[in-house]
């Protein structure tokens, strides 16, 4: 895609006990590249334009989260995907893995984080959360990280989740603590999701203490 091809790239590789995800990142997130104007007519600011292009503390918390989690005949879609650190190391892990996000960007990060792991592409759907799109389907587990930055986002988000959950369904959502919390929760437990709230334990793979929560739903 031509709108990252005018800025400097990162590549590292991140551990998770004894599995390596290689990512190629933004190097700096102060660049902004949208030459065809795509972001700015979906309402992408230059501003806000490269944060997708980092890898957030919330990011690192789901993937580790996730490292574990049984994937075994579950289908996972994860919902505001940014560098997708969860579906590469979940498709690495052979799950059956979707990744959605509205940045016209992500893909192309996406295709190719999967290659610099040598594993298969990654199902993807670029579309906002109000968009009812029958054709995603309906999930095992969904998860998302960093996901509520207004308080329109909490309805939106929850009425998303409930349109692609299971019947049966479990969903996972790391929340950095911008307020929205206890409004996540209420919409959840409204769609007949039980919620459990925890602090994560052994993020010592963070530069900070981590002052968020990881929120579980459960409906059965």
């Amino acid at each position: 895609m031509t709108t990252v091809m005018d800025v400097r790239l990162r590549y590292q590789t991140l551990e998770f006990g004894e599995t390596d995800i290689h990512v190629c990142t933004l190097r700096d997130n102060q660049e902004f590249s949208d030459p065809q104007g795509i972001a700015a007519a979906l309402g992408i600011c230059s501003a806000s334009w490269p944060l997708f292009g980092i890898i957030w503390p919330s990011s690192l918390v789901l993937a580790h989260h996730m490292s574990g989690y049984d994937i075994a005949g579950k289908r996972i879609l994860e919902v505001g995907c940014g560098m997708a650190l969860s579906s590469l190391l979940l498709n690495h892990r052979q799950a059956d893995i979707t990744a959605t996000d509205y940045h016209p960007a992500v893909q192309y990060f996406l295709d190719k984080n999967a290659e610099l792991n040598e594993d298969k592409q990654i199902t993807f759907e670029r579309l906002d959360w109000s968009q009812h799109k029958g054709s995603l389907g309906l999930f095992d587990t969904i998860i998302g990280s960093d996901l509520l930055y207004e308080d329109q986002h909490v309805a939106i988000l929850a009425d998303f989740i409930g349109r692609h959950a299971k019947p049966i369904c479990e969903v996972i959502i790391v929340d950095p603590g911008r307020g929205r919390k206890n409004k996540i929760v209420a919409k959840m437990e409204a769609l007949g999701f039980s919620s459990e709230q925890q602090k994560p334990i052994d993020t010592i793979y963070l530069d900070q203490p981590f002052k968020g929560h990881l929120l579980t739903f459960l409906r059965q």
